[in-house]
């Protein structure tokens, strides 16, 4: 699959009308691309093994997306396969009390994956320069001191963010970034299928509607988001998700190909420690 359909350059501007939410690359129906996503889970299953025993990095995965685009199935789907020991999901939701006592990224810090593990997170601080430019209000509970909320507050934010995410790769923390860019029109069917369906009622709030009316505001805020924070360290990924089994498989494919890139390997045992393993086998063949 070539990712750089998906791909924001690292210090190149795009614009999202760029990014069909649509896309199906080669494959030619949904069984293909489910096909593919079922070898997929099988082989991310086999490199998380190996970066859990190696210990050194590990993967920060990032989605954001707006309402009703498939963050979860998504997460559901790709790491179905994954040892639930190794695999860490955080949802940041408003922030609480306490959290606002602390800087927009402290939760996030917090939350970050340890060695040898993958965390996801659903939805970030990214948060911080998406949500909060749409509702500026919510600067004012954010308890930030008058020279913090000046009109450069985003570019500032901007570049604190890739600060941040390049100590992160620095110190073996390899950060992926997935948009999962859904259109308004799939958007408002699924919002219909979520009402008309008894059981996913309950995934439904009339908020979901009131912030359909700031989509062009959003769109105007990721667009700025992409061409600011897309590094070489942690670039963007826009993934068409009008079709989730595409979605899907596209996300497992970018994953993958993060975690091959790390020639990852089991950890070499010393000669002490061959010495030991020897006089066990012998010691358990002769019971």
């Amino acid at each position: 699959m070539n990712h750089d359909h998906f791909l924001v350059p690292p210090g190149k501007t795009i614009q999202l009308k760029d990014y069909d939410p649509d896309y199906t690359g080669e494959f030619e129906n949904k069984e293909q691309a489910e096909s593919k996503l079922r070898e997929d889970v099988l082989r991310l299953a086999s490199y998380q093994d190996v970066l859990y025993a190696q210990n050194t990095y590990s993967l920060l995965i990032i989605f954001q997306a707006m309402d009703a685009s498939g963050k979860d199935s998504t997460i559901k789907h790709v790491m179905s396969g994954v040892d639930p020991q190794g695999c860490q999901v955080f949802s940041f939701k408003a922030p609480s009390a306490e959290e606002l006592d602390h800087d927009y990224l402290w939760r996030s810090t917090k939350s970050l994956p340890e060695r040898g593990r993958i965390g996801i997170f659903n939805r970030s601080y990214y948060e911080e320069v998406l949500v909060v430019r749409v509702h500026p209000q919510i600067l004012n509970s954010q308890q930030l001191p008058p020279e913090a909320k000046t009109e450069n507050i985003w570019q500032r934010r901007f570049e604190e963010i890739n600060n941040f995410e390049r100590f992160l790769t620095r110190n073996g923390i390899v950060v992926l970034k997935f948009f999962l860019n859904v259109s308004k029109d799939k958007q408002r069917s699924r919002f219909l299928k979520r009402i008309n369906t008894p059981e996913k009622n309950w995934k439904f709030s009339l908020n979901d509607v009131k912030e359909r009316s700031f989509w062009n505001d959003y769109m105007t805020a990721y667009e700025d988001t992409f061409n600011h924070t897309s590094t070489a360290e942690a670039p963007w990924y826009i993934i068409p998700a009008d079709n989730k089994w595409f979605m899907r498989t596209a996300v497992a494919d970018v994953i993958i190909s993060k975690l091959a890139s790390l020639n990852l390997s089991y950890p070499t045992v010393s000669e002490e420690h061959q010495q030991d393993l020897l006089k066990a086998k012998a010691i358990l063949e002769q019971e």
